[in-house]
């Protein structure tokens, strides 16, 4: 089978998985409700704390990029989910009966994941506009922000199809997730600088992909951090958070879409 058969059956597949997210528009709803009320929580409830001398409008434009990552994060877990639930439900096996490549079914999945994680982006974009956060730099380096934001996205959807259908059970795989993704999230510097954290847990955020991939999207947003006197991060990954967020995206990557085909072709042996 050819390479051009295979992106073809991927295209199948990715077009099945956004037709289920327009029929059952729930996915999408509660995918974007929640980050938007960290935004809301986060920059209205903290960020005056944070913030007292700018208002919390500083911490408001230093915010969005740690949401942004967030998000696009926690909605990787998507993947493994959908995948748990195709196992479960038997669609897998539908697929094994066809006359397609079998790689095409994990492709295509992330692939319908990365447009899911666009659209949430703009909404949250919109959202940030709304709360007033503003992008400071050329539109080139915006767009190269988002997308780094979307291949590191990419990146870990690998991880949860593995997970997926190494443990075919969306509940357990959310469970799985969540309390892996949660701290990855939260101890790094998505909501907060790292100045504030204390040694340990600074030495751990400062070369956390998460953190990094945020550093990224804030320097190219330009959105700095609201302490004008902050200290200025030292760590190689922050010093250079887009070199060791695609760094980390390539051994990601090159690491689970073997395993994750692997799996598949195990999972659908049974």
């Amino acid at each position: 089978m050819s390479s051009l058969d295979v992106f073809s059956d991927a295209a199948v597949i990715a077009k099945r998985n956004l037709i289920k997210i327009k029929r059952v528009p729930d996915l999408l709803v509660f995918t974007t409700l929640s980050p938007i009320m960290f935004v809301l929580l986060f920059a209205y409830v903290f960020g005056g704390a944070i913030d007292p001398e700018g208002g919390g409008g500083g911490y408001r434009e230093f915010l969005i990029a740690g949401i942004f990552a967030q998000t696009v994060v926690f909605g990787a877990t998507i993947t493994g989910a959908g995948l748990a639930e195709d196992v479960k439900k038997g669609i897998i096996d539908r697929f094994r009966s066809l006359p397609m490549a079998p790689s095409a079914v994990l492709t295509g999945r992330t692939l319908s994941d990365v447009i899911n994680n666009v659209i949430v982006l703009v909404v949250m974009s919109l959202t940030g506009l709304a709360v007033g956060w503003r992008i400071r730099t050329s539109f080139f380096e915006a767009l190269w922000g988002f997308l780094l934001l979307l291949i590191f996205a990419y990146a870990i959807s690998w991880v949860m199809a593995w997970v997926g259908l190494l443990v075919p059970s969306p509940e357990v795989v959310n469970n799985a997730s969540f309390m892996v993704i949660f701290p990855l999230t939260f101890v790094a510097n998505t909501f907060v600088p790292l100045s504030t954290l204390p040694g340990p847990l600074q030495t751990f955020a400062e070369w956390n992909p998460v953190s990094a991939v945020t550093q990224a999207a804030r320097n190219l947003f330009g959105n700095p951090d609201p302490n004008p006197n902050a200290p200025v991060p030292d760590a190689w990954s922050l010093v250079h958070p887009e070199a060791y967020t695609l760094i980390w995206a390539a051994v990601v990557i090159a690491i689970f879409v073997p395993l994750a085909n692997a799996q598949y072709r195990r999972a659908t042996s049974r």
